[in-house]
């Protein structure tokens, strides 16, 4: 792979990182990133304090950096200030939506059924993901959309673990139905309820 400028490091970077392709806890040696990402070292030293900001890396002076452990005491409250935020979003998502774009939730939901139907985790992880993110696009609140999606890229690894959990994609489908429902009814506060109750389903199941 060759990067050239210092945004594709930072992106490229933080890519691997969300996909796990770096283990939590594990040293980012310099020198490695430089071959992997075929760039200069400014660019990965440029990249390092833009993902410490972030909450994806710890950066301690003459210690170098590794990849930022997240425990589950920290995983819940990043969750429970998420309650907050995806609750605004769907109600805001409720007042917005057209009716294009509620049969596309309607499609992802059927997309969504399928991997469950099917048991394919993975794929229904990243349709779980998508359904979401085009809830937020529909909402268009850039202030939440922006935190949303910073304290999510911290819970990565925790997200993953709860979709291996036996019978968790199936319940989360059914809340995510009630979201869609709510949304597409154009009933805020329905919306609001719905995307709390399914937050609060995911720090139970944390």
């Amino acid at each position: 792979m060759s990067v050239a400028d210092e945004g594709a490091v930072l992106d490229a970077l933080r890519d691997a990182i969300l996909a796990g392709e770096f283990a939590a806890g594990q040293r980012l040696v310099e020198v490695d990133l430089c071959e992997r990402f075929d760039c200069g070292r400014f660019a990965v030293r440029a990249a390092i304090p833009v993902l410490a900001s972030e909450g994806l890396v710890d950066a301690q002076r003459h210690r170098g950096a590794r990849v930022r452990v997240i425990p589950l005491s920290e995983a819940i409250e990043i969750t429970e200030v998420r309650r907050l935020l995806e609750g605004l979003t769907a109600a805001r998502a409720a007042e917005r939506v057209t009716p294009d774009q509620a049969a596309e939730m309607q499609d992802i939901i059927r997309e969504m059924r399928a991997a469950v139907e099917a048991g394919e985790l993975l794929r229904y992880s990243d349709t779980n993901a998508r359904l979401h993110a085009r809830i937020r696009s529909i909402a268009a609140h850039g202030t939440a959309t922006s935190m949303i999606e910073r304290l999510r890229a911290q819970l990565v690894r925790h997200q993953f673990t709860l979709s291996l959990i036996p019978g968790r994609p199936a319940v989360s489908l059914a809340q995510h139905e009630r979201i869609v429902a709510a949304i597409a009814a154009r009933d805020p506060a329905a919306a609001d309820a719905a995307m709390r109750d399914h937050i609060t389903s995911v720090i139970d199941s944390l």
